[in-house]
């Protein structure tokens, strides 16, 4: 199985996505620069973190009409597994993979530290074992809020979307614990097939052992033996 990780103007988290699944999860791994029309054979596509095209517009916005990105929906409405973090989930959204949106952080500030996510459904390959435990994964981002319209919200839960819900280190959903004002404390969604994943922590800044941290590595690890299966 290999693994493609998109590479755009801007992106900063690229390389440690590329070491996580070459290094610590032993995977073949493409880099595909925004401007071609190849996915190298890639089963997996990753839209890492990062800046695409400074965020000029809204994030995302401009490297939803990169050309890599016509080739990634068609893989997407394949049925193909597409993962994005953060400055990825971003890009996803705004190519209508993903519902919702990613707004500025409530206060408007920039949230660049540690925080405590825990499963919102056993339905997914990232999420599949992780029922009951709290993760500690890092977030770095200013375009963080998750939203949409009260009617959409009620449809994602109603179809058991939701992957991930910022919590406190007691698994417990408070406003406190909330980093960045999202709606429901949503920290990643999936779209209704269960092939399109966001989420706007960073399990890739939390798989190495070196780091002091792998909560994050059994999320890539569902993942990728999902894949694999």
């Amino acid at each position: 199985m290999k693994c493609g990780v998109v590479v755009f103007p801007g992106s900063n988290c690229d390389e440690d996505m590329v070491f996580v699944l070459a290094t610590v999860l032993n995977r073949k791994v493409e880099r595909l620069w925004h401007k071609e029309h190849d996915l190298k054979g890639c089963e997996l596509i990753v839209l890492p973190g990062g800046f695409s095209y400074g965020d000029y517009l809204r994030s995302g916005a401009i490297a939803r009409f990169s050309p890599i990105m016509q080739e990634v929906v068609a893989h997407a409405r394949k049925g193909a597994p597409v993962l994005g973090i953060c400055n990825g989930f971003q890009v996803l959204c705004e190519a209508g993979l993903l519902p919702g949106a990613l707004l500025h952080n409530a206060g408007q500030r920039f949230v660049c530290r540690n925080v405590h996510v825990t499963a919102g459904t056993a339905n997914s390959p990232l999420t599949s074992e992780l029922s009951g435990k709290v993760l500690k994964i890092p977030v770095a981002h200013g375009e963080g809020r998750y939203y949409l319209p009260e009617n959409e919200l009620q449809e994602l839960r109603r179809n058991d979307q939701v992957l991930f819900r910022y919590c406190d280190a007691n698994g417990q959903l408070s406003d406190r614990s909330n980093p960045n004002g999202s709606l429901d404390h949503i920290a990643g969604v999936c779209n209704a097939a269960r092939n399109v994943f966001g989420m706007m922590p960073h399990p890739e800044r939390a798989a190495d052992e070196r780091l002091g941290n792998t909560d994050g590595k059994a999320i890539l690890a569902g993942l990728v033996q999902a894949v694999v299966a």
